[in-house]
């Protein structure tokens, strides 16, 4: 969703997936779309969260200090916000996601 001064997307992590990759869209049982990502990282002192802040950087374009943890910390369910242009961005992470 773009925000004033960027966007603003929630995501399901998986630490520990394997692999560091966007696999596409899930809606949750309360009908919220969220992202769905994976990361080799151990949810462990937050490892997880900056793998996942460098994973989303990279699909955006943007470096990875645009990409702000917002909430979820310890949650499987993060909200994040990218700095940058909204409707860049999202055209961006939605051609990442139309790849898989």
């Amino acid at each position: 969703m773009a925000v004033s001064g960027g966007v603003a997307l929630s995501v399901r992590l998986t630490p520990k997936g394997g692999r560091d990759a966007i696999d596409g869209i899930e809606i949750l049982a309360d009908g919220r779309p969220v992202l769905k990502a994976r990361v080799r990282a151990a949810p462990s002192e937050g490892e997880a969260n900056e793998a996942l802040c460098r994973l989303l950087a990279k699909a955006a374009g943007v470096p990875p200090r645009d990409v702000t943890l917002v909430a979820g910390a310890s949650a499987r369910i993060k909200r994040l916000a990218i700095a940058g242009d909204g409707p860049t961005l999202i055209a961006a992470l939605e051609k990442v996601v139309g790849t898989r």
